[in-house]
């Protein structure tokens, strides 16, 4: 098993386009890149402690390999977004792909690359590629929020934009 770990605004719509695929054994919402030790969400939402809202996702890349992921990641986000993502706002919630060895790094490199010469976008790719840092998870609450919340999650998520974005810029 390998982790990897993405961050794409809100962890809580960054769940539900890796799960329940072949090879995925776990997505963790979590947080990471940041000062603070154990931090809440509380402390994260205030956008003081350096920390990145993220997801960890526990995968068997024999069945799923991470270049399966990347392609899954890109189309979640916004990479040109500097300041966040959608409707969320503040380096909580700033894109970027932590890499847990040297292979993860290369390929989320080439990746980045990819995406910056495809000519969708008039930006520039923002999105920042880092080595892994120590991994918080998030409070209960947040794990599966999308199940536990359903409403709330889908009145958040069709007013953040990010349906919309996705496919005005990745859908063909």
């Amino acid at each position: 098993m390998e982790k990897a770990t993405f961050a794409g605004g809100c962890f809580w719509c960054m769940v539900t386009p890796f799960e329940e695929l072949p090879g995925i054994h776990g997505i963790v919402s979590g947080y990471t890149g940041g000062s603070v030790p154990n931090p809440t969400y509380e402390e994260v939402k205030t956008g003081t402690t350096g920390h990145y809202e993220v997801v960890q996702i526990t995968f068997d890349p024999d069945v799923f390999p991470y270049e399966k992921l990347l392609e899954l990641y890109w189309p979640q986000i916004d990479p040109t977004d500097p300041d966040g993502q959608f409707h969320d706002r503040g380096s909580q919630y700033r894109t970027a792909i932590f890499y847990h060895n040297e292979r993860q790094q290369e390929l989320a490199l080439q990746s980045k690359k990819e995406v910056a010469d495809s000519g969708r976008f008039d930006k520039p790719i923002v999105t920042k590629i880092l080595p892994a840092e120590t991994f918080y998870p998030a409070e209960d609450y947040h794990q599966d929020y999308h199940k536990k919340n359903q409403k709330h999650y889908k009145e958040d998520r069709e007013k953040s934009g990010r349906d919309e974005y996705i496919s005005e810029h990745w859908e063909n």
